[in-house]
């Protein structure tokens, strides 16, 4: 009797372990699996309305760029100014040998004086005339006579008159002067050399206060920016960074756009004005622009944790309707919080992975958990429980041996 029931003892010993065994190797196979899927949590992609922002290559432009040239022919002898010096409209900048030039002048007043008194001899004359011509005192063709010497020296005064202000004009250009307010640039001809009307440019002038920034911006994103706007011809906010990173002081207002997109770019000019009190834009610099919308616009944004970065740029992963991750590249325009405000590659409403990213591997399974941390930590606390219910067992059977 004694011997059956050890022999059902063992049996049922046998029955219980092989169950345990049985349900410890199940679950180690379930573990294996939930290890090599990732646990990662899901968000839907929330919006927010901000200002869009368009970012593209700019150059400065002088608001007035002005050659200053020769407008007449004659030996360079003297410059009033130094190279990089702000100049006023009107200010003196070079002298032209002057001397050829008031010995003409000299000449055409001569003789429209000279001319002038003729005409004015035949005036005086042409109302006596007029009177002995009334009395009969002479014949009508006599008076006609002095009538057309007076018409003539009339029409020769006003000749001369206009060789007179045309050789004072001449005259007058022997001073170079100032045609704009600006920094004026590097001389490119020098004190004594003979300069003539096809010698070029003697030096430029570039307005400083204001200056324009021009930028090119895509076709397709111009019409983004109108249609938020609900207007092509309303003025916009512009910053202006310069090639070393650096943002300038102020904004400037886009103010002008091209009327025309160009053919082989695809993009259409717009141009800003920016104050410069401190001469910080200067001509020709390089750098870029970022163009603000008036009106506000809802865009997805995800938070920073959820995206990664690799050669092609910063992406995230969206689930799609199996549940299966995908890489999708986005576009930002800036941060909100801890959030990037997107701009492009990803829709409000799209489930993206928050956390757990860096285990998910694109087109594979995943485990979607509320919280990765809490999964993990439940993990921890069911081994816990394992190792006891072991302990807890082995303590019983040793007590009944």
């Amino acid at each position: 009797m004694r011997n059956k029931i050890v022999i059902i003892l063992a049996v049922m010993l046998t029955l219980i372990f092989g169950r345990m065994l049985y349900s410890h190797i199940n679950k180690a196979n379930a573990d294996k699996k939930r290890n090599t899927t990732p646990a990662v949590t899901v968000d839907i992609v929330q919006s927010e309305n901000v200002r869009r922002q368009f970012e593209t290559t700019a150059r400065v432009v002088a608001k007035y760029r002005v050659d200053v040239l020769a407008r007449i022919d004659g030996y360079l002898t003297k410059s009033y100014f130094k190279e990089g010096d702000f100049v006023k409209a009107g200010q003196v900048l070079f002298e032209i040998e002057p001397q050829e030039y008031i010995y003409a002048t000299d000449r055409a007043k001569a003789n429209m004086d000279n001319i002038q008194s003729q005409a004015d001899y035949y005036n005086k004359q042409l109302a006596r005339y007029a009177e002995l011509v009334k009395q009969d005192y002479i014949a009508k063709s006599e008076y006609d006579n002095i009538l057309a010497q007076k018409n003539a020296y009339s029409a020769q005064v006003e000749s001369a008159r206009s060789a007179y202000n045309d050789a004072k004009r001449n005259l007058g250009y022997t001073k170079v002067k100032a045609p704009v307010d600006g920094r004026i640039g590097i001389i490119n001809v020098t004190v004594g050399n003979y300069v003539t009307t096809a010698i070029g440019p003697l030096t430029t002038i570039n307005s400083s206060n204001p200056m324009y920034v021009t930028f090119p911006i895509e076709s397709k994103d111009y019409a983004e920016l109108t249609n938020i706007d609900k207007s092509e011809n309303v003025n916009r906010e512009v910053e202006f960074i310069f090639s070393s990173g650096e943002k300038y002081l102020s904004r400037g207002i886009q103010d002008f756009h091209d009327n025309k997109i160009d053919e082989n770019t695809g993009t259409i000019t717009l141009r800003a004005t920016f104050d410069n009190p401190q001469d910080r834009l200067i001509q020709g610099d390089f750098g870029k622009a970022i163009i603000y919308s008036n009106n506000k616009e809802a865009l997805p944004i995800v938070p920073q944790s959820a995206t990664m970065e690799n050669q092609e740029g910063l992406f995230i992963y969206v689930l799609d309707e199996k549940n299966l991750p995908r890489i999708s590249y986005i576009k930002t325009m800036g941060t909100s919080g801890t959030n990037w405000i997107v701009s492009d590659g990803v829709n409000i409403g799209d489930r993206i992975v928050t956390t757990g990213v860096q285990k998910v591997i694109p087109g594979s399974q995943i485990r979607i958990v509320k919280s990765v941390q809490t999964e993990n930590t439940s993990e921890k606390k069911e081994g816990l429980l394992v190792k006891l219910f072991r302990k807890i067992k082995n303590m019983i059977i040793n007590r009944e041996k």
